[in-house]
């Protein structure tokens, strides 16, 4: 590469989205108070460009707009120009996404907003082209309009700007509203439920028609409804739409069958071409998902699909120092040659390269058919190709796994219904070799401790539940690199964010930024997985601390619930709670869930009084549109029917405990937590729980007990007995 025209003070930044745009010739601040003084000084508006590195139409924006000199020469004289990466800065995002939305009935990135030298907000957009076009003004002709109304009509400017915050906090406040008990579990779970039933698709699984999006919260609502309603239709019902939709993902394209774990979402309504980046937080819950999709069905296609997600995270994702990075670009160069990215150009194929690399005769089969005619029928290849919706030329072509009606009988081989593996072992090995030939597209190394957490949860869990020792060991390896790196042991707060650095294994920026509730919520989640499923109880007290700590920073004691945000960031013009479920939880959605589960291994009872004050505070939003809040529907569901504390009384290494420890782990209950009285009578939770000190074992032998609200059913030695007094 030449040596850059220009380069801006983002070059100081770690963010590896601001380090994109460290050579445009705008001059780029990070947000922060030297832009906010320029502002004021010069009297400027400000142009606020949010994104993230992994964004297609962000880097089309860059290309079109920032990187043009003409473009950057207007935007540096009228405007203070700021660049937010949304994942490091996801207060910032939500504040400005908020106006965004509000105004123009839509959202997205890259988000761009103009601001008074004050921040508040009065127009903005997502991507704009560099020039006016038939259907849409063109972000040149913005900025000079913009700065033209400016100079003319500054006061009318900033007393709109004024109104508009006003009706933002008004229309954006979440509080009680006199009732202060949570909504009845049983007519929210069943709206919720009739909501997800309407919008099902039928065919193809999922929610919607296009885009097609993962929505493990969706999922995860399901397999709840379904554990509380196994005898009855509807129930039946539930289970089946969660099954057939996670079956529809693994075989559609959307799951990349030659590099295992899952693109971001479908553009279509068969899960066949992916918007094709990858994120960290979607392999987290769909680990978690298939997890549990095998726990209740017992079909070793999940777990596969389970152990696929977790070699990519672990291949691909993670950092020599423990941590997993955050995200993988769709767009890469086709070829070491090529001097523009192509969105998908890594993961697609064409014909003529399968047949190359596949040539070997199939015994059999009709004469002259090969292995490459095998793959391509199983997977639905096509001579002319059918990812032409993601601009990838040569009629290129996406592997997706076809139903077996339309199997390989059509090519002489009636009768047999296994898949090109079958035939050469060792198929996807070619195909990854050659594809690792390919420029492999841009890897965000950005390391979250919110997205962290989501991962640790779904290793924990797939190590419970598939029996994996090495899952829960990488879940305990990541653990241990949040309280190394993103967690300040003298002020006991996390950290948001660090970086895989140029000079040192992990890096942090030269402000570190504090953790937002989110990181909080995941952490807190992911810490409680990996307790019941390493039984370390050192997890367990870190995630007591950090629950404390959420409590203080966070919560609302006027109209219950937690913000998002701390209360000490002056240039956040909005406290705000967010209310909707969608790629990743709702904090507070979690937060339900975490207080419980909290409660059950403390003894503390005014966390459960703090759950039902959240679902107070959403109480209207609950009963009215669920749909929204799928997660913390689940979480009413669990509060109302109270959780079980599983207690085994042995020795953890002893094989009689193990035992019941795997019974406990192969039935999915939703409304249980476990943990094991070893004895250890100066143990954490012995102090947490002097209950725990009366329970004994039976006749020398590993025994359980249920309890509920710290009071205990009889002993249980039987693991069949044990089973049976698993059920919600």
């Amino acid at each position: 590469p030449s040596v850059p025209r220009h380069t801006n003070r983002l070059i100081n930044e770690k963010s590896p989205y601001l380090l994109q745009h460290a050579h445009n010739p705008v001059d780029w601040y990070p947000w922060g108070q030297e832009a906010f003084d320029k502002a004021k000084t010069e009297n400027k508006l400000i142009f606020l460009s949010v994104g993230y590195s992994t964004c297609h139409w962000c880097h089309v924006m860059e290309e079109e707009s920032f990187k043009s000199k003409e473009i950057g020469e207007i935007m540096n004289e009228h405007f203070v120009c700021i660049k937010v990466d949304r994942e490091e800065r996801p207060d910032v995002d939500k504040v400005y996404m908020t106006f965004v939305q509000a105004t123009s009935g839509g959202g997205g990135w890259p988000m761009s907003v103009w601001l008074t030298p004050d921040l508040k907000p009065f127009a903005g957009g997502t991507y704009f082209p560099p020039e006016d076009g038939v259907h849409r003004v063109g972000f040149r002709t913005v900025l000079l309009r913009i700065a033209e109304q400016w100079k003319e009509n500054k006061d009318a400017l900033l007393e709109s700007s004024q109104r508009i915050l006003e009706a933002l906090r008004h229309t954006s406040e979440i509080r009680v509203q006199g009732q202060e008990s949570p909504p009845p579990a049983k007519e929210v779970m069943d709206t919720c439920f009739q909501q997800l039933s309407r919008s099902y698709d039928e065919d193809y699984g999922g929610f919607s028609k296009s885009p097609k999006f993962p929505t493990p919260v969706n999922l995860n609502f399901l397999f709840t409804y379904w554990a509380l309603h196994q005898t009855t239709p509807e129930g039946a019902r539930a289970l089946q739409m969660a099954l057939h939709t996670l079956k529809m993902m693994a075989h559609g394209g959307i799951h990349d069958h030659i590099g295992q774990g899952f693109h971001r979402y479908s553009t279509d309504q068969h899960w066949h071409v992916p918007h094709f980046e990858k994120m960290l937080y979607d392999q987290g819950q769909l680990a978690a998902m298939y997890s549990k999709a095998f726990q209740i069905s017992g079909d070793e296609f999940f777990a596969d699909v389970v152990r696929d997600i977790l070699l990519y995270v672990s291949r691909d994702l993670s950092d020599q120092a423990g941590g997993f990075y955050s995200a993988e670009d769709a767009d890469s160069y086709p070829t070491t040659t090529s001097r523009e990215k192509r969105e998908g150009a890594f993961c697609v194929w064409t014909a003529k390269e399968l047949r190359a690399l596949l040539p070997d005769p199939v015994e059999g089969a009709t004469e002259g058919t090969t292995l490459g005619d095998v793959f391509m029928r199983h997977y639905g290849v096509e001579e002319a190709g059918n990812v032409d919706p993601m601009k990838v030329r040569e009629s290129k072509d996406l592997p997706s796994v076809r139903s077996t009606d339309k199997g390989p009988a059509s090519i002489g081989m009636e009768g047999w219904q296994s898949s090109p593996k079958a035939l050469s072992p060792n198929t996807s090995q070619r195909l990854s070799s050659a594809r690792a030939q390919r420029p492999r597209p841009h890897l965000d190394t950005k390391m979250l401790a919110a997205w962290n957490g989501l991962m640790i949860s779904g290793f924990a869990q797939a190590g419970a539940t598939l029996a994996e020792q090495g899952y829960v060991s990488r879940a305990a390896q990541a653990a241990a690199f949040l309280r190394t790196h993103l967690f300040d042991p003298d002020s006991g707060r996390l950290l948001r964010s660090c970086y895989r650095g140029k000079h040192n294994p992990v890096e942090q920026s030269a402000v570190p930024i504090q953790g937002f509730l989110e990181d909080y919520v995941f952490v807190i989640q992911a810490l409680f997985d990996l307790y019941e499923a390493s039984l370390e109880q050192g997890w367990l007290e870190w995630a007591l601390h950090l629950q404390h700590m959420q409590d203080k920073l966070f919560w609302d004691p006027k109209g219950f619930a937690y913000f998002s945000t701390e209360a000490s960031d002056p240039s956040l013009l909005l406290r705000l709670k967010d209310d909707q479920d969608g790629a990743e939880p709702t904090p507070n959605s979690i937060a339900v869930t975490n207080l419980l589960r909290a409660a059950c291994y403390s003894g503390h009872m005014d966390w459960v009084e703090k759950a039902g004050k959240i679902l107070a505070a959403f109480s209207e939003r609950l009963q009215k549109i669920p749909i929204t809040l799928p997660e913390m529907v689940r979480a009413t569901a669990v509060f109302h029917h109270t959780l079980k504390q599983v207690v085994i009384c042995g020795d953890p290494q002893g094989e009689d405990t193990k035992e019941m420890l795997h019974c406990v782990r192969s039935v999915f209950s939703p409304n249980k937590v476990l943990m094991v009285a070893d004895g250890d009578s100066a143990g954490f939770l012995y102090r947490q729980l002097p209950f725990l000190a009366s329970l004994e074992r039976k006749d020398g032998k590993a025994t359980a007990y249920i309890c509920s609200n710290f009071t205990c059913s009889l002993p249980v030695t039987s693991v069949q007995e044990l089973r049976g007094m698993l059920s919600p």
